[in-house]
């Protein structure tokens, strides 16, 4: 069990056992749970929208050209910086190349089934990434599940955190809204391969498909997604706050399913697809998805979005 696992276990309410005693037992450092990593320096957040910004255009850019980028745009930056900063953003260069990160090695890796695959029906196959969200005066993480045959956003999150936590409620939603597919696929990143994770995917009987290190393309769709969403949308609005975030993306994503048409798809939009049903059977349903998650929201404490 790693060490971020151990922590989950700590319970500071617990009247039969010390927190100091938990800490010990847990093999945990109680100087490492309450020590709180500094947020980035102003400049630093600067750096990583500039990097965000050239990676959606050029994924194939690793730490030497992007650093020879920032520097060419006047910052002053060495590699051990932009690296530690990419890592921090999930970035990595999309040609196979050596590791630069190892995913958890307490967490069980899964082959890559999609080789030669095509999709040919909807909820065949699913895959999901996280991506860097740029905000005024910060940053924030965003995860989507995508369906690969329509395109088809099924769910989404956001988080101020690179967390398993987020994704396992985007995976949620989109378990309990449209069923389970047959193939889920991610990377090999340390949220898809968590137990919390894998385990709803095995609990649904869906195959788990796990992409290489350094090989961002066998998630081809989703990055295309990334790409769209930021040019369209978030570079467009230039989001100040988490909460403004969430509130455009929900419509830029209700829009992106029901009306926005794709060449690939024959210009019909992801839900067209997905339904099979002209726009007004679609805006139907969604109208009854929401009145369906506003009564969810009366009775809960958390707030999806699909």
């Amino acid at each position: 069990m790693s060490t971020n696992d151990r922590k989950k276990l700590l319970d500071r309410t617990d009247e039969n056992m010390s927190f100091r005693r938990q800490c010990k037992l847990l093999d945990i450092s109680r100087a490492g749970v309450y020590y709180e990593p500094k947020g980035e320096s102003q400049y630093n957040i600067e750096l990583m929208h500039m990097i965000d910004a050239e990676y959606t255009l050029h994924p194939e850019m690793g730490v030497p050209s992007m650093t020879a980028y920032l520097k060419n745009n006047g910052k002053k930056c060495g590699p051990k910086r932009v690296r530690r900063l990419m890592r921090k953003m999930g970035l990595e260069a999309i040609y196979p190349k050596p590791r630069t990160s190892v995913p958890n090695k307490q967490h069980k890796i899964y082959p890559y089934l999609l080789k030669g695959v095509k999709a040919t029906r909807p909820n065949q196959v699913w895959s999901t990434d996280i991506t860097y969200v740029k905000l005024k005066h910060g940053y924030a993480y965003l995860v989507a599940i995508l369906d690969w045959y329509s395109r088809k956003v099924l769910s989404w999150r956001l988080s101020n955190t690179m967390d398993v936590g987020f994704c396992c409620e985007a995976l949620g939603d989109a378990l309990f809204y449209y069923g389970a597919p047959e193939i889920f696929n991610t990377d090999q990143g340390s949220q898809f391969t968590s137990e919390a994770f894998t385990g709803m995917l095995k609990k649904n009987e869906v195959s788990i498909s796990m992409t290489g290190t350094g090989r961002a393309l066998d998630n081809v769709f989703i990055e295309r997604l990334w790409r769209t969403v930021k040019y369209n949308n978030i570079y467009i609005k230039g989001y100040e706050t988490v909460m403004e975030a969430q509130a455009g993306l929900e419509e830029y994503f209700e829009y992106y399913n029901e009306r926005r048409g794709h060449s690939s798809l024959g210009h019909k939009s992801p839900d067209m697809v997905y339904y099979g049903k002209s726009y007004q059977h679609i805006h139907s349903i969604n109208k009854e998805k929401k009145r369906s998650k506003k009564r969810e929201m009366a009775t809960a404490t958390t707030v999806s979005y699909f």
